[in-house]
This record gives C-alpha cells, structure tokens and sequence, in this order.
C-alpha cells in the first residue's frame, strides 16, 4: 500500500517520439504542471525543452523544489517488483528486458538516460507498470508450455497497467469509506489498451494481460485473446510472415479491425447511425468484458465492487451499461441516471439495493508514478 510522504517529482514517461511529463507535489490534489513534447527524434533535446518550460517565469514551479524522477518503465520482469533507486546496473537490467518489450524499454531507456544527465543531484526512481502484478500466485502466471522453455525465455504471465490498477483499487476504497485490505475489486481499465484486474486485499491476484499487452479484452488496435492457433493458420492459409501477422493483431486487429475505427466514440456514432459492423464491434468488446467479470468473480470468491476507469471506462455511459448488461441476477445492478456521462471523480453508478456495487473511477497513473517515486527516496 502506497504511504502518502511529502515530495515534489518530475515524473516522465518516454516513449518513442513522445514524451509526456508531470510535476506533482503529493501534498497537494492538482499537478504544479504538465505537458508532453512530440515528434522526438532524440530524448536529450526533448528534456532540454521541458527544462526550458518548467524553468520559464509563470510555470508555477521551482526546479530547486524537485527532490526526485520518476520514470515509467513497462516491463520490469520478474526482476524488478517495487519502485527501484536507478543506478548504472538498473539501467542495464532494464536494457535486458527489452527483448519482452522492443518497442517500449528502449525509449523508457533513453529517457532515463538523458535526464539522469540533466538533473544528477536528484534521485531517479523507476515505476513498473508490471510491478503490481507480482503478487500473482504461480498458477495465475504460468502458461501451460514446457516449463524449460518458460524459464529459459521469460515465458509467464506479467501484467501491465499495473500504477493504474493499484491506484484506482486504493482511490474506490477511499470513496467507498473501506480499508482496502476487507475488500475483493475488479478493476477495468478501458484505454485504446485495455486490461482488467481482480484486485483481493488491495493486491492483483490476476490480470487479462499477459507476456504482453496483447493478451486479454478487446483493445482499440489489438485483438485481446485469440485461438494461438489462428497464428499457424494464418502463416500457412495466408502466406504471412511473423511480422504481417504481429501487425494484424498488435496495429490492425481490435474494434480498428473489426468496424473501422479504434477510437470508442467513433464506434458509438457508428452504431447510432445504424453500422451493422460496429453494432457487432461493440458487443464482442463488451461480452469480453463481462467473461471476464464471471471468471474473476469466480477467483475471487467473493465480490465488493466492479471498477471502471481510464478514457473508455470513465467516458463511456454506454460500455459501462452493456458490460453489466444481464448480471442482475447476480445482484449487479445499475442505476442509470447515475450511469449518465463521463465522470471526473469517483463516484457510484450502481443502485443502493445492488449487491455488489459498480463505481467510476478515474485513474492518475502520473500520481501514482509520483507517490511511489516519493516513498522510495523518503
């Protein structure tokens, strides 16, 4: 459980021709300040120009205030299970850990690498988005392939949006006035990524992705779970190599693939005009949900509340009425004058009378990068 400690971060999350960033005091509600750089081609210029920005007259913020970076760092492995002090060795670990995500650790990297430069009197502090997932028992994260090949290649299930998940399950159980440890949570993150979490004691006990983000519920780009096989028959039916068939399922696949568009108010819209493709999109996007709603429900035993969050989740009066869609009898029921519109504060959509109670929560996972990057250093 994250313990709130006073402190001023930097936090930044780098990717490969972005990077966005936060200044957060965590004594106070609001970011000092925020922003993000685009269209990098290299890292260094791109902390440069935040520099430039925080320091400029008017910001709202005192560089000399910082006391600690935090990075966002995607895959952590089985190495890395809490916010992690960066020093020269960790930065290598990272580096090995690419090969689990090419297209994310390297421009993490890069980002650490050119700010450690830019401010090296500060600590800097690497958040996992992996790191939550780590109390997964085995049986949650095993795949079942031969257990040599598993270890030798980092084969295993690792979970991501991990700052999200633990920030949202401790934020529902403040607004639900409960100590997170009494309470069994599903939370769903629903992004143009997309993952749920079934959250016992305020600890992930499993999650939809896997290996990588792939895995799971439907995404905007990506196809969540699918037959392994579809990948054979692909490669042999239709002549495609290793790289066509990741592109189909990781950039062409998801509602892109299956309506046109990736974007959920794009997909409404087409259902309102009557788009008999995104009529179907939207309701194989929320069966997913629901199967995984029953099958965490199912791991859990019991069940307190059910969770939506991040920009379809908090957005999208529709996804969260179909998702709950037929689980009356489970006694989930939703109050749909409450469910209306997208909501910018925790808040519950369920009846009174329901047994288990349905809340919107937004996430802040810039926050929560900076409370754990604060911990670490106090």
């Amino acid at each position: 459980m994250t313990v709130l400690r006073g402190g001023v971060a930097l936090v930044l999350n780098c990717g490969s021709s972005s990077v966005k960033y936060q200044v957060v005091d965590t004594m106070q509600a609001e970011p000092l300040a925020s922003g993000i750089v685009e269209r990098v081609t290299d890292h260094t210029e791109a902390i440069e120009t935040i520099i430039e920005s925080l320091a400029a007259p008017g910001s709202g913020v005192s560089l000399d205030d910082l006391t600690v970076v935090g990075h966002r760092v995607v895959q952590g492995g089985s190495e890395f299970s809490a916010p992690t002090i960066i020093t020269d060795d960790v930065e290598r670990h990272i580096a090995l850990l690419s090969t689990l995500a090419p297209l994310h650790n390297p421009p993490n990297l890069a980002g650490i690498a050119a700010a450690r430069v830019a401010f090296p009197l500060l600590p800097h502090v690497a958040v996992f988005d992996t790191a939550f997932h780590h109390t997964l028992p085995e049986a949650a994260y095993t795949y079942a392939i031969d257990r040599r090949v598993a270890e030798a290649h980092g084969v295993r299930r690792y979970g991501f949006h991990g700052t999200s998940h633990a920030y949202v399950s401790r934020e529902t159980a403040r607004a639900m006035g409960r100590d997170i440890r009494e309470l069994n949570m599903i939370v769903l993150h629903l992004g143009n990524g997309a993952s749920a979490c079934a959250v016992k004691g305020g600890r992930s006990i499993d999650t939809s992705m896997g290996l990588t983000p792939l895995e799971g519920l439907v995404m905007g780009t990506r196809s969540g779970d699918i037959d392994p096989a579809v990948v054979f028959h692909l490669a042999r039916a239709a002549g495609m190599d290793i790289s066509e068939i990741d592109d189909e399922l990781n950039r062409r696949g998801g509602m892109l693939g299956l309506c046109g568009h990736s974007d959920m108010r794009d997909v409404e819209h087409a259902v309102d005009a009557g788009d008999a493709a995104a009529t179907l999109a939207l309701d194989v996007y929320t069966r997913r949900i629901r199967g995984y709603i029953g099958k965490y429900w199912a791991q859990l035993g019991t069940l307190d509340a059910i969770v939506f969050t991040a920009g379809v989740g908090e957005k999208s009066e529709v996804v969260r009425r179909m998702s709950i869609a037929g689980l009356e009898g489970l006694g989930v029921v939703l109050d749909l004058e409450r469910n209306a519109g997208r909501k910018k504060e925790s808040i519950l959509v369920s009846t009174d009378e329901s047994a288990v109670q349905v809340w919107v929560t937004p996430t802040n996972e810039e926050r929560e990068i900076a409370l754990q990057a604060v911990a670490a250093v106090t």
